[in-house]
């Protein structure tokens, strides 16, 4: 397979205004990440209006279920940003720690209820995508894929992740990394080649991420010391 059987042909049955939503809900993604890195509330903004996009696009190619897992991280980046203006030094910038044995244990909790969550939500699925009618619907994971079922681990790394950044935890990093760098070959499959890219980019950013913030850890620690 090759490059235009990756990025290109997909969209050749895709409207300009498909295209330019897909693109469009990227760049709000790449900015949402560089707003992390730098420590700076509009992380969040910026994230939501990419879920939204992604909201909106999952539903109109009648991918439902998919589409509640982004209204599920939309709501999680309107919590995050609630926390985030609380704690603002300057109601733009936040302080970052790393994460308590407690809040370790909160995490994994989060992820085992997000993997169930997830499932649930998968196993409507085919309920859900035939417009909420069980006519010639039958409920199960039967119709999941590879690809689905990775849909299901990394949409509970992220929930993770968001959870720790919520909290300004560097280790959310480490979230972001992997679920990123999982994400693309998923991406790939499933169609969405701009989505597969803006996923390299999220990976490489994480990195650069979790360095950032423990150099800033650091620095403020020595500061006090």
């Amino acid at each position: 397979m090759n490059v235009y059987d990756l990025f290109v042909k997909p969209y050749e049955s895709y409207t300009m205004t498909q295209i330019l939503m897909e693109a469009t809900a990227s760049v709000f993604g790449i900015l949402s990440v560089y707003f992390s890195i730098k420590k700076n509330i509009w992380v969040y903004p910026t994230g939501i209006i990419s879920t939204l996009l992604y909201v909106y696009i999952l539903f109109n190619f009648g991918l439902l279920g998919d589409c509640l897992i982004n209204v599920y991280y939309t709501v999680m980046s309107i919590y995050g940003w609630i926390l985030w203006g609380k704690n603002s030094k300057d109601n733009i910038h936040v302080e970052v720690t790393w994460a308590s044995k407690k809040e370790w244990l909160y995490g994994i909790l989060l992820f085992a209820f997000s993997l169930i969550l997830v499932t649930v939500i998968y196993y409507y699925k085919p309920y859900i995508d035939n417009h909420f009618s069980m006519e010639g619907t039958t409920l199960g994971l039967y119709h999941l894929d590879w690809g689905n079922w990775l849909d299901v681990i990394t949409t509970s790394i992220f929930l993770v992740g968001m959870w720790f950044m919520a909290k300004r935890r560097i280790e959310n990093w480490i979230f972001w990394i992997v679920g990123d760098f999982i994400c693309m070959p998923m991406m790939i499959y499933k169609e969405l080649g701009i989505t597969s890219v803006q996923y390299l980019v999220f990976t490489i950013m994480a990195i650069i991420g979790y360095v950032n913030w423990k150099k800033s850890f650091n620095k403020k620690s020595t500061i006090k010391s």
